[in-house]
C-alpha cells in the first residue's frame, strides 16, 4: 500500500482556521488549536446573534412607531389595533421609515387607524 502524506491537506485546513482567527486576541490568533476554539466559538456566537439581531431591530422599530403616534395621541398597541381594523397591512419596519422620512404619510395612516377605532376608549 502506497504512502499518504497528509501535511498538504493539514496546513490547508490550518490555514483556513487562521484566516477566520484573523485579528482575534494572544494565542488565539496563531496556534492552532487555541485558535480553533475560538473559531468554533465565534461561528456559535455568530450564528445565535444572527437571529438575536432580528429581535433587536423589530424592538427599535416598535420604538420609533410608538414614540411618533404619540404625537398624534395614540399608544403603539391602540395604533396596530386601528390599523388591522382598517385593514392596512404595513409592516413595522416600513412604519418606522416612514414615520423618520415622510411625515406627511405616517400622518395620513395614523388618521387612517384612528378612524377604523371605536369611538368610546
Amino acid at each position: 500500500m502506497s504512502r499518504v502524506k497528509r501535511g498538504v491537506t493539514s496546513h490547508a485546513k490550518h490555514k483556513k482556521t487562521y484566516k477566520a482567527a484573523k485579528g482575534f486576541y494572544g494565542r488565539r490568533k496563531n496556534t492552532i488549536r487555541t485558535a480553533k476554539a475560538a473559531v468554533d466559538r465565534a461561528m456559535q456566537y455568530a450564528t445565535r446573534d444572527r437571529r438575536a439581531k432580528k429581535r433587536t431591530f423589530r424592538a427599535l422599530w416598535i420604538q420609533r412607531i410608538n414614540a411618533a403616534v404619540r404625537e398624534y395621541g395614540l399608544t403603539y398597541s391602540r395604533f396596530i389595533d386601528g390599523l388591522a381594523r382598517a385593514g392596512v397591512l404595513v409592516d413595522r419596519k416600513v412604519l418606522s421609515e416612514l414615520a423618520i422620512s415622510e411625515p406627511a404619510a405616517f400622518k395620513a395612516i395614523v388618521e387612517q387607524a384612528k378612524g377604523a377605532l371605536p369611538a368610546a376608549a
